[in-house]
């Protein structure tokens, strides 16, 4: 149907936009769908349906209901709708039918590990481990300036004793770990009502199901966030500034 807004008038217009509407509804709730089932069946990792929040005049409101949410958009729903890893287009579609519009959450600490640092970070590391022939995971960003690397479980445990045998414990490091019972909002969901999350490195069949031991990114990536905190950027008076 060919139409602009200026040339919808009166009620056979507005007849026409609400015929227009539970298609595309309809529509959004199959590419949901569809994109429930890759992560779950394709990729192989659970699936939780999380919280989403709206933004408007210095207010965020999370669909939770909460008025003192604490993590508005950020958490998940019930975690007895989880979608497990394996599950059909039509088991993803009956388990989102009970969440309509929910976001998508991947639980840390199972199929896989996170270490988070900037992005601004997380892309010059990228820049030097693909040069040296690193083998990397899928890493994402996120609208917060944030990025997740996927590593193998048990990574977020054991951040404090790698970074100890690697001489990194006593810097104070933009880097952390997330593992067992938290999560990360999988793309291209909205993030605390900031926007979607993206990936820099989307999955792949052959890393999915095997992410790399932490040890090896871990050093460049300690590396990278120093650099950044001891480097400031240039600023109009002169160049950048090493504490």
């Amino acid at each position: 149907m060919g139409f602009t807004i200026g040339a919808i008038s009166g009620l056979s217009g507005i007849r026409e936009i609400r015929e227009l509407r539970p298609g595309a509804r309809r529509r959004e709730r199959a590419q949901l769908c569809t994109r429930v089932a890759e992560y779950t069946s394709l990729w192989g990792w659970d699936l939780v349906p999380g919280a989403r929040a709206t933004r408007s005049g210095g207010r965020v409101v999370c669909s939770c209901g909460a008025r003192a949410c604490p993590s508005p958009g950020d958490h998940p729903l019930d975690a007895s709708l989880e979608v497990p890893a394996g599950a059909t287009v039509e088991e993803a579609t009956r388990a989102w039918a009970a969440v309509p519009g929910a976001a998508m959450l991947l639980p840390t600490g199972r199929a896989f590990d996170v270490l988070e640092v900037a992005e601004h970070a997380a892309l010059c590391a990228l820049a030097r481990l693909e040069r040296m022939g690193v083998p990397l995971g899928p890493v994402a960003a996120t609208p917060a300036g944030r990025a997740w690397f996927l590593v193998a479980p048990g990574a977020a445990a054991e951040l404090p004793e790698l970074l100890y045998r690697m001489g990194w414990d006593d810097a104070d490091l933009d880097l952390r770990g997330r593992g067992e019972g938290q999560h990360i909002t999988a793309p291209p969901s909205d993030l605390a009502g900031r926007g979607p999350v993206r990936w820099l490195r989307p999955p792949t069949l052959e890393r999915a199901g095997r992410p790399p031991q932490a040890r090896l990114l871990l050093g460049t990536l300690a590396y990278v966030c120093h650099r950044s905190s001891v480097v400031r950027p240039r600023t109009p008076d002169g160049p950048a500034a090493v504490r």
